[in-house]
């Protein structure tokens, strides 16, 4: 449908059509580079004088010319619903168009506030409009990239405007310092698992309201999280990204940080305050066996030896697809890397983006999502080595061309591809659907996607006014009211597993402390290179000396602080140990001593790779060594040295840890998920009060690790300290003792 409108003036950049005697209702005027137009019973608009576009006048209204054909399309009028507009503009687009929206960018940086040629050309040649960026260099050169990059995209074709995302970007930095009258780059909050740890959904819809608005005032429109798999598996990487290993509180947290993201206050839905939720990773993904990740060709697999797969659907259909605001369910879903190993009755075993059992049948016709469907990133292109996530993900369609992974792709029922910035193989898959299946067939499922992935631009307001005057993005994006919001979570988040005797914790008065140093060997890094040895303080001491008087030998200490991280001991595959003649698996540790693997099974549950002459993945029998012993080593020679003085252990975690090598020579401890410094010694001496409980079980030993199950959460025996106190999930002190108040009631 298109409404036509005579044009009868053109006065500068405005069209102005006469249908009937309204008196104009809007007026204009330029911030920063563009024109701001406001108007009574109507949304703001926004555009570039440079764009070409220009504004039509109906029924006293303005309304942009996107498209600029001196008439109203459906899709232009902001009166109609905006699936009238997605449907409307769909029909509209050329195939090259289309698959342009089928792409979403490859990782950019924002260093400044102009566009390089990468970009022009992948928006432009390639007619991308979603776009995924990383550092930027502050909230005032994201704003003006954003204008600079919604420009030069609204002089192109339909003037569809760009839908910039990001991965999550609110994580505190440990060194950071807070101050209450001064504002940030952006607010800080403790990770996922922290956010987990409150056990609070009221909190994380909170952060949802904040982070959404920060995120809208740096141009971004998108999320790609919450990711809301079951974290079921103690030894998996991607364990500190999650709610935690129960399914019930990730299930309500999820919808909690769904809700908070994309819903506008004032709307009660979907508005010019909504970020788009694209959560992730549709599903299974945290029963990797091993533990090991799918980012790697080593960690393909995802297995069930609980038959526990259903399971981890919940987060998703119970939480991010049931919504309580009124934008009902989340707009987006990232499927996962992994190969869901003997799960497709029909005995295909590929990765979750070329599963149509996954996503057709499980997410598309049983769980009735109708939303986005992306890839994660880099699935279609090649992969030449076991031990680097460098490269493509083509999980069990490796002997595929990079066209027939697309096609495949899209007849599973999948909209948009992950880190393609390239329109040609696209093209090639719908070259190839039309040949089998004729081209009307493939046109009708191309606008199908086209209208879903228009749709989530057109809901949160962008083809309205996709700009953003730079001086109010510096006055949103980490103001003194957010940045003290994410540090109240950060405390909240804080858990206190152990408080000898109910005494040792809090250090009320300014007493001597003394903190060892950590040592940091040389370590390789998960994008390759090998990181320098070096010897650190854990704590700016200049930070710890507002609070106690720090001392330089533990004999002149009243007590002593040591911060720990979680042992490291790799990615669950070594090249070594294929050149001593071994299958390169290697086991995951959660303790620091060396640990060697004598519970593990005999036989993996999957196997099988192109780059591999066999199937079985065991790493039973094998050794491996934590990078970071000393930090075990710092805490035994601390009590050592202070001997029945206390001795506080932060731990710095993001999944379970065997503590059965700190705890003896703890008096009390601390578990940080990623929070500032600052907020510890708060705790520590008292400024506040633990309160957070534990998103996981701390298990008793590496044989109850191997033996449970990966799929199943809550499975292991778990340790138990000299109070006599069980490290189980829900677990948590404050000063009186163990905290049992409606949260442990609610989950335990």
């Amino acid at each position: 449908m298109k409404t036509k409108v005579l044009t009868v003036l053109a006065l500068g950049g405005v069209l102005l059509g006469l249908t009937g005697c309204d008196s104009q209702k809007w007026s204009e005027q330029q911030v920063d580079s563009f024109m701001l137009v406001t108007q009574k019973g109507g949304p703001s608009l926004g555009y570039s004088p440079e764009s070409g576009v220009k504004l039509l006048t109906v029924d006293g209204y303005a309304f942009k010319d996107l498209n600029r054909n001196d008439s109203l399309d459906a899709y232009e009028d902001w009166r109609l619903s905006a699936q009238e507009r997605a449907a409307d503009l769909a029909a509209q687009l050329s195939n090259e168009e289309i698959a342009g929206l089928m792409l979403y960018s490859s990782h950019q940086a924002v260093p400044a506030d102009s566009l390089t040629d990468e970009q022009k050309k992948f928006l432009s040649d390639d007619h991308l409009r979603a776009v995924l960026i990383t550092s930027v260099e502050s909230p005032k050169v994201a704003a003006q990239w954003n204008n600079n990059m919604q420009a030069f995209v609204e002089g192109l074709d339909h003037g569809i405007p760009a839908n910039t995302s990001s991965d999550p970007r609110h994580e505190a930095k440990a060194s950071a310092e807070y101050n209450a009258g001064a504002g940030g780059q952006i607010s800080l909050w403790p990770t996922s698992l922290g956010l987990a740890a409150t056990f609070d959904p009221q909190l994380m819809h909170r952060f949802g309201e904040i982070a959404s608005e920060e995120y809208r005032a740096l141009g971004i429109a998108t999320a790609l999280s919450p990711q809301v798999d079951i974290a079921t598996d103690p030894r998996w990487d991607r364990f500190n990204g999650t709610f935690g290993e129960d399914p019930q509180l990730a299930t309500d947290l999820a919808r909690a940080y769904c809700d908070g993201f994309q819903t506008t206050p004032e709307a009660k839905g979907w508005g010019s305050k909504s970020v788009n939720a694209m959560v992730k990773h549709w599903y299974g993904y945290g029963g990797q066996e091993g533990g090991r990740d799918s980012h790697f060709a080593s960690g393909k697999y995802a297995v069930y030896p609980g038959n526990n797969l259903a399971m981890h659907k919940r987060s998703f259909v119970e939480g991010a697809f049931h919504l309580e605001g009124g934008t009902e369910m989340a707009s987006a879903v990232m499927p996962i890397y992994s190969i869901l190993w003997n799960q497709d009755p029909s005995g295909e075993n590929v990765g979750g983006s070329y599963s149509k059992w996954l996503i057709q049948k499980q997410l598309r016709d049983e769980s009735k999502f109708e939303g986005v469907v992306c890839t994660d990133w880099g699935i279609t292109k090649d992969m030449k080595v076991l031990d680097s996530p460098r490269g493509g993900k083509p999980w069990g369609v490796e002997a595929l061309t990079e066209a027939e992974r697309h096609y495949k792709i899209l007849q599973a029922g999948v909209d948009q591809f992950g880190g393609n910035n390239e329109i040609g193989p696209v093209l090639e898959a719908y070259k190839m659907w039309a040949e089998a299946e004729g081209e009307e067939r493939v046109r009708q499922r191309f606008e199908q996607s086209a209208r879903r992935l228009l749709l989530n631009v057109f809901r949160v307001g962008l083809f309205e006014n996709p700009y953003l005057d730079p001086a109010e993005s510096e006055r949103i994006v980490g103001n003194p009211e957010f940045m003290q919001a994410g540090y109240e979570a950060q405390l909240k988040s804080v858990v206190m597993l152990k408080n000898h005797g109910n005494k040792t914790l809090p250090v009320k008065d300014r007493k001597k402390v003394y903190l060892p140093k950590r040592h940091f060997p040389a370590i390789p890094g998960i994008w390759g290179g090998i990181s320098e040895e070096k010897t650190v303080e854990p704590i700016d001491l200049s930070l710890v000396g507002k609070y106690f008087e720090v001392v330089e030998k533990p004999e002149q200490a009243d007590f002593a602080i040591c911060l720990i991280e979680e042992p490291s001991t790799g990615f669950g595959y070594s090249t070594e140990d294929v050149k001593r003649g071994g299958n390169g698996y290697m086991p995951y540790s959660l303790q620091y001593e060396d640990y060697t693997a004598k519970d593990a099974r005999s036989v993996s549950i999957a196997g099988g790779d192109p780059m591999e002459k066999f199937t079985n993945r065991s790493f039973r029998g094998k050794t491996v060594k934590a990078y970071n012993r000393d930090d075990m080593v710092m805490v035994q020679e601390t009590k050592k040295a202070l001997g029945d003085k206390p001795v506080i252990v932060i731990l710095e975690t993001g999944r379970p840890v065997v503590l059965s090598e700190i705890e003896p020579s703890a008096d009390a401890i601390l578990i940080s998920f990623n929070v500032q410094h600052q907020a510890l010694l708060d705790v520590i001496s008292g400024q506040a009060e633990p309160s957070g409980l534990l998103p996981m079980q701390m298990p008793s030993d590496m044989k109850t690790v191997e033996e449970q199950q990966e799929d199943v959460p809550r499975d292991m025996s778990c340790y138990a300290d000299a109070d006599g106190h069980v490290y189980d999930f829900a677990f948590g002190l404050n000063w009186q003792g163990i905290i049992q108040d409606e949260r442990v009631k609610t989950y335990k």
